[in-house]
């Protein structure tokens, strides 16, 4: 789980680096979370309630009260796409846990999201230990 402290602080520091502690934000926690049966069986509602907590937990963690927390589709990648259609990204920043610990939805998204989306984009990896690898750009 992302929400530990250190990661917390993490997410503080990325935000006010890149817009102050007045940025507008948009948290969208995909259910990623997810067996491919119960992916292939639209069986997602622990998923979806796993991803409402991660969202509404991170979007706690931010130094912003401009904040608005949702749950995504179970494809990262997919729900990037559907926030974008609503919210005016100036960039995305990617929270995942390292593509050794990372479910099978989530292997390789961030790479994939740089090739997708035409904006700047972070990938910051946090371990369940709450360890975090060094944001790349």
């Amino acid at each position: 789980m992302i929400t530990t402290e250190v990661a917390d602080d993490v997410l503080r520091d990325l935000v006010r680096s890149r817009g102050g502690d007045d940025a507008e934000m948009l948290v969208v926690a995909p259910a990623a979370e997810i067996s491919r049966l119960d992916w292939l069986t639209n069986a997602e509602d622990d998923a979806r309630a796993e991803a409402t907590s991660l969202a509404a937990k991170t979007a706690e963690a931010t130094p912003t009260e401009d904040v608005e927390a949702q749950v995504g589709d179970s494809d990262p990648l997919l729900a990037i796409e559907d926030a974008l259609r609503t919210f005016a990204a100036d960039e995305i920043l990617v929270v995942t846990r390292p593509d050794d610990q990372a479910s099978w939805l989530e292997e390789g998204s961030g790479a994939e999201a740089r090739e997708r989306f035409n904006l700047p984009i972070t990938r910051v990896t946090v371990a369940e230990d709450g360890s975090l690898a060094a944001p790349g750009g």
